[in-house]
């Protein structure tokens, strides 16, 4: 009934979708359920990537075409210059977002976040950033691959790297893929985490591939609580891939695939300890999608009280989870506006038990 009523939904309030009969597409979706295939990450030794630990898909297939992807885009980039404050604080502010290549209004977010919570720690998870310059590689071979060009060039964009200076925060940014070809920019995109606190434990997850190489992004916080306590937690964010190929169905068989990423990234969390999840998980089916299911089921303190649209007014397809340290509190909800994206940001609150 959930994916019926989404689907009715999608066909009266969007534009999105082919005008196919809806029972056609129900037909499809129910024929699809187990065929999401291998989803193992293994850990990929030998890469030339200081500070950064690299896992991958086990199935041969997937790295084969992942790496003509990975040879499109430049190397990851960290910043680690900003100290921990000289006073513990108890309070934490998390944001995920997807900031539309830039179009976000970073600078805005956190100033409003500084002057909400003047004293908390700010964790930024975002997706669809993007670096320009002669680090993204500038001469292509044959069988290279890279993704449409997105980004209104006659709009105000930020680079990731500007913003996490201007924003005077660390960076740990992992392109996915490039954006557009040799003849349209200079530009890869991906996924960054940006802190207050120092960001340690760097390690990028390449995803299963289904029709866009995805790399989710993590990294460990500390630090100590005002009575003297010392807490750890693992950040991480991710983006999903909106559809898939027309072997699965496209729109429809876009929910198998993500189920087969969100798989493989909880197998690389499953061993980790606290867990702070966020990104665009791209759930057509919003909460009752099975990828939020599954991933729910792994992280028991991220009850979405407010479960507005975050994309389009119509689409869930942003969300924060939580695995917490005992004692810990966290609640998030989605921002009043958009600061320039095209997806409202999700803003949380942790507070240190």
């Amino acid at each position: 009934m959930i994916l019926e009523n989404t689907l009715e939904t999608v066909f009266r309030k969007s534009r999105l979708w082919p005008p196919v009969p809806l029972l056609v597409l129900l037909a499809a979706a129910l024929a699809l359920p187990g065929c999401t295939g291998g989803f193992a990450i293994v850990r990929q030794d030998g890469l030339d990537l200081p500070g950064v630990t690299w896992s991958a898909p086990e199935v041969s297939a997937d790295r084969a075409v992942l790496a003509r992807w990975s040879a499109a885009v430049g190397p990851p980039v960290t910043r680690n210059e900003i100290a921990p404050p000289p006073t513990a604080a108890d309070t934490l502010r998390v944001v995920s977002w997807n900031t539309a290549l830039g179009a976000g209004d970073v600078m805005r977010l956190v100033s409003d976040l500084r002057a909400d919570s003047p004293n908390a720690h700010i964790l930024l998870l975002l997706q669809e950033v993007y670096r320009g310059g002669p680090e993204v590689p500038g001469m292509f071979r044959p069988g290279l691959r890279y993704a449409g060009l997105l980004g209104d060039r006659k709009a105000r964009r930020e680079e990731i790297e500007a913003v996490a200076a201007a924003a005077d925060l660390n960076l740990y940014y992992v392109p996915s893929m490039r954006n557009g070809s040799l003849l349209d920019s200079n530009e890869d995109r991906g996924n960054a985490i940006l802190s207050s606190l120092p960001l340690s434990d760097l390690a990028a997850v390449e995803l299963p591939f289904e029709r866009q190489r995805r790399v989710a992004v993590a990294a460990t916080v500390s630090g100590h609580s005002s009575d003297g306590r010392p807490w750890r937690l693992r950040i991480v964010s991710t983006h999903l891939d909106n559809m898939v190929g027309a072997r699965r169905g496209w729109i429809i068989g876009g929910e198998y695939g993500r189920i087969r990423q969100a798989r493989a990234l909880l197998q690389y969390l499953r061993g980790e300890g606290a867990v702070v999840l966020g990104g665009d998980f791209n759930t057509w089916f919003g909460f009752g999608e099975r990828t939020y299911a599954e991933i729910a089921r792994l992280f028991p303190d991220s009850d979405p009280l407010d479960r507005r649209p975050t994309f389009m007014g119509l689409m869930r397809l942003d969300h924060l989870f939580f695995r917490l340290p005992e004692g810990w509190k966290g609640q998030f909800r989605r921002a009043a506006e958009r600061y320039g994206s095209d997806h409202y940001p999700l803003v949380g609150t942790l507070t240190v038990g």
